[in-house]
């Protein structure tokens, strides 16, 4: 089942990759007490992944934090060294935690998963945002049949 507004995000172990090695990272100490955005994409070093989405929350950045976000938040399914490296060629810095879900655990628990097989990428996540308070979705957005739009920077500002 997919999750809703409303909702808590599932209790599970996510990575980050850092200078010292993979981290782990819970969601629970993550996501509680503040407002994050996370926005999830299929996979990292992918042409429109790269090209728009996480640029897209980049250079917002500021913005997101003016409006009361706390963190910016890129899940893909990607182990944490492709997500660091992916994080470093798109110059990221502090702006945005590159969370991985290396075996896809978190994306599943949530019901957004993407079957990118005929591709050869394997079970992956679907492109979707979602604004997060305290641990509990407040805003969820999922793209329907292949579109960037209603997961973009410029969309998910407009909610908040």
């Amino acid at each position: 089942m997919t999750i809703k507004v409303g909702d808590k995000l599932p209790s599970m172990t996510l990575t980050q990759g850092t200078a010292e090695g993979p981290k782990p990272v819970s969601t629970d100490e993550f996501f509680a007490g503040r407002t994050v955005a996370l926005f999830a994409v299929p996979g990292a070093f992918t042409p429109t992944c790269s090209a728009k989405h996480l640029p897209g929350f980049k250079q917002h950045a500021l913005d997101f934090k003016a409006k009361g976000v706390d963190a910016i938040a890129c899940l893909s399914v990607n182990d944490a060294f492709v997500m660091r490296a992916w994080g470093e060629d798109q110059a990221v810095g502090d702006d945005i935690v590159m969370l991985a879900d290396g075996n896809g655990a978190f994306t599943d628990a949530v019901g957004l998963v993407m079957d990118g097989s005929r591709f050869g990428m394997g079970k992956r996540s679907q492109r979707y945002s979602m604004v997060v308070k305290d641990g509990v979705v407040a805003e969820l957005n999922v793209e329907e049949g292949g579109e960037f739009r209603v997961s973009s920077a410029d969309y998910m500002l407009a909610q908040l």
